[in-house]
């Protein structure tokens, strides 16, 4: 093992090394939720100037959608335990 990758590691109190835990992103957490298929999320446009969208458009809007294919790795990394 090299300088360099054993400054990575921890000394647990037992006195073996061990590697650190990966931090989820609290942001992405919140926003995203794992499922089989991939990610579910919300949907933008339901948060303010309502009156004009008609509430057929507000309806669907509430639906949740499916992480683009492009974006799911990018989110993966930020849930390492999703």
């Amino acid at each position: 093992m090299t300088f360099a990758r054993l400054a990575f590691y921890i000394t647990s109190q037992c006195g073996v090394l061990v590697m650190p835990k990966m931090k989820t992103d609290r942001g992405v957490a919140k926003r995203f939720k794992k499922t089989a298929n991939g990610f579910k999320r919300k949907q933008a446009h339901l948060r303010h100037i309502l009156t004009k969208k008609s509430t057929k458009r507000k309806r669907h809007l509430r639906a949740k959608c499916l992480v683009s294919k492009a974006d799911v790795p990018a989110i993966a990394r930020q849930l390492p335990y999703a």
